[in-house]
């Protein structure tokens, strides 16, 4: 009989949430034990009122008439279990590059630095790997010059050429000058350098 009543009352919590949201199982232990929320999640999925993204990890789906289910980007993922679990995380890698419109090579490793628990987590045919880092890594405050700092460091000092510090130079202008300041002094010596030169 709890069953039932359980997936009804999971059902039930469904419809107070918008439409397009990632829901985890955690989210509804007040209903019940871990085993029977996963298996009334289960059944939901069978029924196509979630879709299963990964274990314990599913979407309440937005559809459009055209394009059917309207899917969250890895990032959107990878931000609502940083929420869940209180932990801060950066992009870094092709994928900090590829945010700042520098690659257009889509990783199929979207790797993050966090200082929650290191882990790696499969959606469909990507992977979300949160590393585990320094929480100095993670002190930056401007988004765009904490990816600058990211993307720098992926590439390496000997790969940055003329072409690359005017697009960085360029990205840094849109950030404030103060913030591109205070992230500055979280970096290596030679990513400072460029920060600093961007707002001289």
């Amino acid at each position: 009989m709890e069953r039932p009543i359980i997936e009804s009352k999971v059902a039930e919590m469904l419809n107070t949430i918008q439409k397009g949201s990632i829901v985890f199982a955690d989210d509804f232990l007040e209903l019940g034990n871990a085993e029977s929320i996963n298996k009334a999640l289960y059944r939901l999925k069978e029924k196509e009122v979630l879709i299963r993204l990964a274990h314990g990890i599913y979407l309440y789906p937005k559809t459009d008439k055209d394009l059917g289910v309207l899917y969250p980007s890895v990032e959107d993922i990878a931000v609502a279990i940083a929420k869940r679990d209180k932990a801060s995380i950066i992009p870094t890698g092709i994928h900090a590059l590829n945010k700042l419109g520098l690659s257009t090579q889509i990783p199929l490793n979207v790797v993050f630095l966090t200082d929650g628990a290191a882990r790696s987590i499969k959606i469909g045919t990507r992977t979300i790997t949160f590393k585990k880092t320094s929480p100095k890594n993670l002190m930056a405050k401007g988004a765009i010059s904490g990816l600058v700092i990211q993307a720098l460091k992926s590439m390496g000092q000997d790969k940055i050429d003329n072409e690359v510090l005017h697009k960085m130079h360029d990205l840094l202008k849109k950030e404030k000058a103060e913030i591109v300041l205070h992230d500055a002094k979280l970096a290596p010596a030679w990513i400072n350098k460029i920060l600093m030169n961007s707002i001289n």
